[in-house]
């Protein structure tokens, strides 16, 4: 199978997220102490239009996260939105689903990175369960609670799952990808309001990223 990385490092790709705070909404006047079967409707409506365009409650007001796959060139691959508050494991399934490496020669794009890379948020037994099945490696660290829950457990609790801390060390590369996203103020700010245009924003910063990496590594 073709490589589409440089150098001799395996096929990976790596998985982080971004949460962007976006300006605080004006608080809507109502009744306090009243709670009608209308209410509670309208309150519902208001938060599928948020999840739909990618705004959560957090900590500070409304917030959007950004979910990225990038290879081991700071490239990205695939990104999705969601609400700030959200978890990022949630976001595994739709990233796989976008992913595609083109080869280098004739066939359809690949789907199935040789490794991926993710910190502790993304430390799930559904999620490792899936790689498992996809043959992909995972490097995950293990967070300290589901460690001690294991040892609590003896023998019941299982082998730990491996973790090549080499390899890991390459996680900083989409982390480096973001902060290349974040060169181009549209995506670091968030200025539009529709969900759709701001992932239309990071899919054309992301377009400027790999045009510059194809002419940096062109000949001449």
């Amino acid at each position: 199978m073709p490589r589409v990385l440089a150098g001799s490092r395996p096929r990976t790709c790596l998985l982080s997220s971004w949460r962007r705070r976006c300006r605080p909404a004006r608080a809507r006047a109502g009744v306090r102490g009243v709670n009608t079967g209308h209410e509670d409707e309208g309150a519902r409506q208001r938060q599928e239009r948020r999840d739909r365009e990618g705004l959560g409650r957090s900590r500070g007001g409304l917030s959007s996260k950004v979910h990225l796959l990038a290879d081991a060139r700071c490239r990205p691959l695939a990104c999705v939105l969601s609400p700030g508050q959200r978890g990022d494991t949630l976001a595994y399934d739709p990233l796989m689903t976008r992913l595609r490496i083109a080869r280098t020669g004739p066939g359809r794009p690949r789907t199935r990175p040789d490794r991926l890379l993710g910190d502790k948020a993304y430390s799930s037994a559904a999620l490792r369960a899936d790689l498992r099945r996809r043959h992909i490696h995972a490097t995950i660290p293990i967070p300290a609670d589901q460690a001690s829950h294991r040892a609590r457990r003896g023998s019941a609790g299982g082998r730990p799952p491996a973790f090549d801390a080499g390899a890991y060390k390459h996680r900083n590369t989409v982390e480096r990808a973001f902060n290349k996203l974040k060169d181009h103020r549209a995506f670091a700010m968030r200025t539009d309001k529709r969900g759709y245009i701001y992932v239309g924003t990071v899919t054309v910063a992301a377009i400027r990223i790999w045009l510059r990496d194809l002419t940096r590594r062109s000949p001449g």
